[in-house]
């Protein structure tokens, strides 16, 4: 047996790398099981049994070995299709290295930015800004360019340039694309490029002046509500576009049981659509806003004996577009995750600074910080045996990677050395604190969670190591 070594050990030699592990689980090749990788030139040269992974090792090669500690699982690295790093523009909330340095301690590896910036990223000159700052960060960045310039929602972005400098899809997010027409006629310009068009269903008339879901809670505290309605008449219109075009279209954030089913009639209908939800819209419901915290996150962690802390009546951290919604919608959330009707779980990031929260509920920010909590909270339900950690890893990997053509989510042979190694049973509280993000406003600070990212690479590298 080799010497132990550090990962950092292997930052200083360029030897290949044969990585043994007691559990690899990489859903794209259906494997679960003890085995090794062999990393070469910043790619996986071969991934499955030590047996197979040896047999590809040419005669007298001398091999880096590394010994990854019994328990912990290797998988590959994961895949956020949804993530606002606030640069250029709003870099007191994040930047796109804080950012990225956020993700990879989280387990991310490649991330796709928001267009809700200043300026906007709705120009050639702004998408390459972004990547010359992505450039050195840890991990893989890819933007995300406005359908409409400003997102104005009245004038669509000249797509054939944005798609050529680097753009990998397209989204007005924060903003529903109101014009049908409008719509129509960016489905059809992005159709021959093949990236998706990726809408924030929200019927701004009916969600009004709402800032959380529209029922007994809203209705208790006094608080403007907001229908699950609002979305999924959005969604059904775009739909219905879908349909009309035949292009490739993707929902983003969905939170209702509604859109749910829409989404899975649209696939079995055969349209070309794909679609996410979060980590807080399948663990959280609106009764974390009053102070209650129920849902599956809380009947999660109560089962695995780990007590949640007193919530907090107008927690300013629960307020997020769309907004939590009922224990009903997360059921039929999760549902859609283990069935393949929702192909991703993303994390919508969204950092702010302290005062944007620090304020009455009705005037503070939407938004979560999620990069460096949502494995460890998705974790709670393949404890409890809600879902399987190869279909959590499916979803938060090899699912979203192939809903937008990117070269991620797998450990196969040929494809970036970028994974994740996180021990499945440490405890850890969240303590914003300590947060890479910018963003300390999360509704789980202080509260425990077990699984814990434990190292992070990228490109047959690690970027990222727990102390």
């Amino acid at each position: 047996m080799p010497p132990k070594r550090t990962a950092e050990d292997l930052n200083h030699e360029s030897r290949p790398i044969l990585m043994r592990a007691s559990r690899i689980v990489d859903p794209s090749q259906s494997f679960d099981g003890p085995g090794a990788l062999l990393i070469g030139n910043e790619r996986i040269l071969a991934c499955g049994t030590e047996e197979v992974v040896r047999g590809e090792i040419a005669p007298g090669g001398e091999l880096q070995v590394y010994e990854v500690p019994e328990g912990w699982v290797v998988a590959p690295g994961l895949v956020d299709l949804h993530t606002h790093l606030r640069e250029p523009g709003f870099e007191a909330k994040e930047t796109i290295n804080t950012g990225a340095l956020a993700a990879v301690r989280g387990g991310f590896t490649t991330i796709c930015c928001m267009p809700n910036t200043n300026p906007v990223i709705d120009s050639r000159s702004i998408v390459e800004f972004v990547l010359r700052a992505a450039a050195t960060a840890p991990a893989r960045v890819y933007p995300v360019a406005a359908i409409t310039r400003g997102e104005a929602g009245d004038a669509l972005v000249e797509m054939v340039e944005l798609s050529a400098a680097g753009a990998v899809a397209f989204s007005d997010d924060g903003l529903p694309v109101g014009n049908s027409r409008l719509l129509r006629l960016a489905l059809e310009y992005a159709s021959p490029l093949g990236l998706p068009i990726v809408e924030h269903c929200q019927d701004a008339d009916l969600a009004g002046a709402g800032v959380m879901n529209e029922g007994p809670v809203s209705t208790l505290l006094g608080l403007p509500g907001w229908p699950a309605a609002a979305e999924e008449i959005m969604l059904a219109r775009d739909l219905a576009l879908v349909r009309l075009t035949g292009a490739r279209y993707h929902a983003a954030h969905l939170s209702s049981a509604g859109s749910v089913a829409l989404i899975r009639a649209a696939k079995k209908e055969g349209l070309p659509v794909s679609a996410e939800v979060t980590p807080h819209h399948l663990l959280l419901t609106d009764s974390w806003v009053a102070g209650r915290r129920t849902g599956p996150l809380a009947g999660a962690l109560a089962s695995l004996e780990m007590p949640l802390p007193p919530g907090v009546r107008y927690d300013t951290n629960t307020k997020v577009n769309p907004p939590l919604r009922q224990v009903s919608d997360c059921l039929a959330l999760l549902e859609g995750v283990r069935d393949g009707t929702i192909d991703a779980i993303a994390t919508d990031h969204a950092p702010h600074t302290w005062v944007d929260k620090a304020c009455e509920f009705d005037t503070a920010a939407f938004g979560i910080s999620g990069l460096e909590t949502a494995l460890a909270a998705l974790l709670a339900l393949v404890h409890t045996g809600e879902v399987s950690l190869s279909s959590l890893i499916a979803a938060l990997s090899e699912r979203p990677a192939r809903a937008w053509n990117l070269d991620a989510g797998t450990l196969q042979a040929g494809a970036p050395a970028d994974l994740m190694i996180f021990d499945p049973q440490e405890v850890w509280p969240v303590d914003p604190a300590h947060f890479a993000s910018l963003g300390h406003n999360t509704p789980l600070a202080g509260v425990s969670l077990r699984g814990r990212v434990r190292e992070t690479w990228t490109g047959g590298r690690p970027v990222y190591e727990a102390k």
